[in-house]
Formats: C-alpha cells, sequence, structure tokens
C-alpha cells in the first residue's frame, strides 16, 4: 500500500517537473523586487548593511548608492518576473549577489544570497521556463 500511494506521489510530482524553473524565477524575481522596492523606501535602513571597509571605497554618497543598488535590484526582478531576457538577467542577478557574499563575509546574509546566487546560476543554464516572454518569442 505505501509503495503504491509512493508511487502515485512520484508520478504526480514528476508530471509537474516544468513548474520548477517558473517557480524559481519567480520567486527569485519577488525577492529581488522587494528588497529594490524597500531600498528606494528606506536606503538609511539598508545603509548600516555595507562593511565598513567597503564604504570608503563607493564613489558616491552612501544613500545614493544603497539608491541605485535598489534601482538595478528592481530592475533585474522586473526582468525576471516577466522572463525576458532572462538568462542575461540571471547572470547579472548571481554576480551582482556573489558581490554581496564576498563583500560581507560569513553571516546570515552572506548564506542568503549565496542561496539566492545559486537560484539566479540555475536560471542561467534553464533560462526563463514557462511563463515567460522568452518562451514565447521562441
Amino acid at each position: 500500500m505505501i509503495s503504491k500511494n509512493m508511487a502515485t506521489i512520484t508520478r504526480w510530482i514528476e508530471e509537474r517537473a516544468r513548474y520548477s524553473t517558473p517557480i524559481i524565477r519567480i520567486s527569485l524575481a519577488l525577492v529581488l523586487l522587494w528588497f529594490g522596492i524597500d531600498e528606494l523606501l528606506h536606503p538609511d535602513a539598508w545603509i548600516g548593511y555595507i562593511p565598513p571597509w567597503a564604504a570608503p571605497l563607493i564613489p558616491v554618497d552612501l544613500g545614493t548608492f544603497v539608491l541605485f543598488n535598489g534601482l538595478l535590484e528592481i530592475a533585474i526582478g522586473g526582468l525576471l518576473l516577466i522572463g525576458w531576457q532572462a538568462r542575461v538577467a540571471a547572470a547579472i542577478a548571481a554576480l551582482h549577489l556573489l558581490s554581496i557574499v564576498i563583500a560581507v563575509g560569513y553571516s546570515d546574509i552572506a548564506v542568503r544570497d549565496l542561496g539566492l546566487a545559486m537560484m539566479a546560476l540555475s536560471l542561467v543554464f534553464s533560462g526563463a521556463g514557462m511563463w515567460s516572454v522568452d518562451n514565447r518569442t521562441r
């Protein structure tokens, strides 16, 4: 009985494998959009995440830097959400997130952003998947 139920569950999951890529793409997009919008609305709250060693290397005011970062994350998140040029957007997201991981060093933020970067990297390899502009233009 248990093996029959497991076979049914396994088959049900395998029949829905095509949903995994859009779930990853849309989830990553929503996270980046949330971060980006919050950085635009509350830049002062995000300045504290800039490592002290990096602040002198930034050629603009830290608040301005956070605003630019927020705009970048909104742009990447928007492209991923609609699935247009998703591989390019995902590559930029992966590099951006990996730069944060390197900048902040070992911390909860670095672990989170490493996971997000790996999600983005998986999209570089898979493409946008279903429910995307990229998929409709092929």
